[in-house]
C-alpha cells in the first residue's frame, strides 16, 4: 500500500508518496519517471512521512536549508541506492558532477573507474526529487545538464539555494 498527497510548490505541483516505513516518492507532476514504482493500491492519505516531507519542503521553499531529513524508504538496485545515498552528501548550495560521483563510488568499491553515464542514469531515476538533491549534479565543467523535471526547474532550485555559477 502506498499513501499519496499533493504539495503545491512555487515551481509546480509535487506528488508525495509514502509506504508504511518512510517517504518513497516525491515527483514534479509530469516529470520523466513520474510516480515510477507506485504499483498496486494507492490511498490518498497524509502519513507521518508525507507530513515530515511537507515540513521539509516548507522550510526549503522558504529559502532555508532544512536541518532534518524525512525518513526515507528507497527501492532500487544496489547501484542506484549507492548513487542516491551519495547525492544526500552534496551540501546545500553546492554542486558536484556526474564524473565526481563516479570517481567517489569507484574509489569506495575499490575499482579503477566507474561510468559517469551510469551514474547519470541512476541520478535521473531518483524517486525523491529535491530532498535527495539530484538537481545539484552538473555535467562536466559545470554544465547545466538534464533534469527529470526540466532544466528550467533545475536552474530555479539551484538559484533558490544561492547557486548561480554553472555553464549554460
Amino acid at each position: 500500500m502506498h499513501y499519496t498527497g499533493v504539495y503545491n510548490s512555487p515551481l509546480g505541483e509535487l506528488l508525495l508518496a509514502s509506504s508504511d516505513t518512510g517517504l518513497c516518492g516525491l515527483w514534479f507532476r509530469g516529470q520523466k519517471y513520474f510516480a515510477a514504482g507506485l504499483d498496486g493500491e494507492l490511498c490518498e492519505q497524509e502519513t507521518k512521512y508525507t507530513a515530515s516531507a511537507r515540513q521539509w519542503l516548507d522550510a526549503y521553499f522558504a529559502g532555508n536549508n532544512p536541518d532534518f531529513l524525512p525518513e526515507l524508504c528507497l527501492e532500487g538496485t544496489d547501484f542506484q541506492l549507492d548513487v542516491w545515498t551519495e547525492l544526500l552528501h552534496i551540501p546545500y548550495g553546492q554542486t558536484t558532477t556526474y564524473g565526481a560521483i563516479a570517481r567517489t563510488l569507484a574509489e569506495r568499491k575499490g575499482r579503477s573507474a566507474m561510468s559517469a553515464q551510469a551514474v547519470g542514469g541512476a541520478v535521473g531515476r531518483n524517486p525523491i526529487a529535491i530532498i535527495i538533491p539530484c538537481h545539484r549534479v552538473l555535467g562536466a565543467k559545470g554544465s547545466l545538464t538534464g533534469y527529470a523535471a526540466g532544466c528550467d526547474v533545475k536552474r530555479q532550485l539551484l538559484a533558490l539555494e544561492g547557486h548561480h555559477r554553472y555553464e549554460h
